[in-house]
């Protein structure tokens, strides 16, 4: 069906002069996809037309070239088939949040629960089958108590829902395979004439296991609803979830934005009742013709405040380059926390004044990640060392929204050490000093031209270089000091190198600005 669909797409190449090669948009045109196996191209897939003119899967491509000249072809592409198959689950979301993979063609969605949303388990079905139809799906869907007699009847019946208590009799007049069985067990049961399910039903159990294995009776168990099948979801089930479904679709990002604000204060109840805060958020918007939008964002620190989490919606599309594709209109939009972290509540004031506003550094961050992307934020994080230039280094991102605790800052000073700047230069410059002795302060310095007496220092704090970490020669000790010129601005000096013992011209440096 995917490449039945890209053949009757404008991105399907246009017919060629060799008729080989010639893929004609004409519905009525055979169309077969090949796959190779072993030393030969063979028939995977065929369309109706292709159908009906005697070819069946497993042909070889020659065979069938030879009965139908006209037969157009399509390389198989089982990532392209997974692809297209995962983006259908997400589709799919718009009936429920429990939608699980069945390969190499199918879903399986649970709806218990969400189907008298949709005018009951009849008209989902219809809609089900209509939305997918007029995508240009060849689809097939049914309802069943168990996920086992849903896809058996999906693909072997009619479409229909099948009432409570009647599996068995819907199934039995079904083929074997059907069961969700393979190819070698089917054939071997309908060797023996063990044709449809129902011959299968009535029989011992302890023959058919020891001659089909025991995989066929837990099947035949799964659907009949003897035996418990759980769905595993392709996308997982958030905790925290709020939706909004349109009588009329919307299309302007101001209505988009203040459906979002409605749903944040949705989740805002929900996480205060539980002590939590959202870390990152996933907005999903359904659009009436059936394609679907995800924007994510993420937060340094829990919040649950509406209109944070709706403001960071907003720069998201702003950032956005194309802004939000709109298309026919979305009919359908959902808020998820798709992570979230404990935050404690605010107690309220007994002055009645006003809350104290949010962490204000947290709040930009999140906004300029939102708005220009992550990558664009730089956080400081400590490193295990005692080199000034090296005991911190910058990583992308703001605070991890995996991270339920921020990691150490490190612009914290250590209360026991001796006092640092908060501005390093990086790299250190040169000053010519004037020292009263060669290992002592200076009193005077000259730095970008610019001559500095000075009045007060304190020092000097010797840090040695890291020998363990240096593959060549060890770098010269340094002496700090902390200086203050006549008006009052403060410097962070450095002498290079022990006077007498590693240099006789020690050299001086300004590594440092005090505020």
């Amino acid at each position: 069906m995917r490449a039945k669909r890209r053949r009757a797409s404008r991105a399907w190449p246009e017919p060629a002069a060799s008729a080989e090669s010639a893929f004609s948009r004409d519905p009525a045109t055979p169309l077969a996809v090949v796959e190779r196996a072993g030393n030969a191209l063979r028939l995977a897939a065929l369309n109706t037309p292709a159908q009906r003119l005697g070819l069946t899967p497993g042909l070889a491509l020659a065979d069938a070239r030879a009965r139908v000249p006209a037969l157009c072809i399509a390389e198989a592409d089982p990532a392209a088939d997974a692809r297209l198959l995962a983006q259908l689950a997400g589709q799919a979301l718009r009936w429920t949040p429990f939608v699980g993979l069945e390969p190499p063609d199918g879903l399986m969605l649970d709806i218990t629960g969400s189907a008298h949303l949709f005018g009951g388990e009849a008209a989902l079905l219809a809609e089900v089958m209509a939305r997918h139809r007029a995508q240009g799906f060849h689809a097939a869907a049914a309802i069943a108590d168990t996920p086992g007699c849903a896809s058996a009847v999906a693909r072997f019946g009619t479409p229909q829902v099948v009432p409570p208590d009647a599996a068995e009799a819907v199934l039995s007049p079904l083929p074997v395979a059907a069961l969700r069985i393979s190819a070698d067990t089917a054939a071997a049961l309908r060797r023996v004439g063990l044709d449809t399910i129902g011959d299968l039903i009535g029989l011992p159990r302890a023959p058919l296991a020891a001659r089909f294995g025991s995989g066929l009776l837990t099947r035949l168990d799964q659907a009949l609803g003897r035996e418990r099948e759980a769905i595993a979801p392709h996308v997982p089930v958030p905790a925290y979830l709020a939706e909004r479904r349109l009588a009329e679709p919307i299309s302007r990002a101001e209505d988009v934005l203040t459906v979002i604000g409605l749903l944040a204060d949705d989740l805002k109840g929900q996480l205060e009742a539980r002590g939590q805060g959202a870390r990152r958020l996933a907005l999903a918007l359904w659009n009436v013709d059936g394609s679907s939008t995800q924007i994510d964002v993420g937060t340094s620190r829990p919040a649950r405040d509406p209109v944070r989490l709706a403001r960071l919606f907003r720069e998201k599309i702003k950032g956005a380059g194309d802004g939000l594709a709109t298309g026919c209109g979305f009919d359908l939009v959902r808020l998820a926390v798709t992570l979230a972290a404990p935050l404690a509540a605010e107690a309220p004031r007994l002055d009645a004044a006003q809350a104290p506003a949010p962490d204000a550094v947290a709040a930009l961050a999140d906004q300029i990640a939102a708005r220009f992307g992550p990558a664009r934020l730089r956080r400081p994080v400590m490193t295990d060392t005692h080199i000034p230039e090296a005991a911190a280094r910058l990583l992308p991102g703001p605070l991890p929204a995996q991270a339920a605790e921020p990691p150490a800052c490190a612009l914290t000073q250590d209360s026991l050490g001796a006092v640092r700047p908060i501005r390093l230069l990086a790299p250190p410059e040169p000053v010519e000093t004037i020292a009263a002795v060669p290992d002592g302060p200076p009193v005077q310095f000259r730095w970008r031209r610019l001559a500095h007496r000075v009045v007060r220092s304190e020092g000097p704090e010797r840090i040695a270089m890291e020998w363990w970490r240096t593959a060549g020669p060890v770098p010269p000790t340094r002496d700090y000091f902390r200086i203050e010129d006549e008006r009052g601005r403060r410097f962070w000096l450095f002498r290079e190198g022990l006077y007498g013992r590693e240099t006789q011209t020690p050299r001086w440096f300004i590594h440092g600005l005090f505020a």
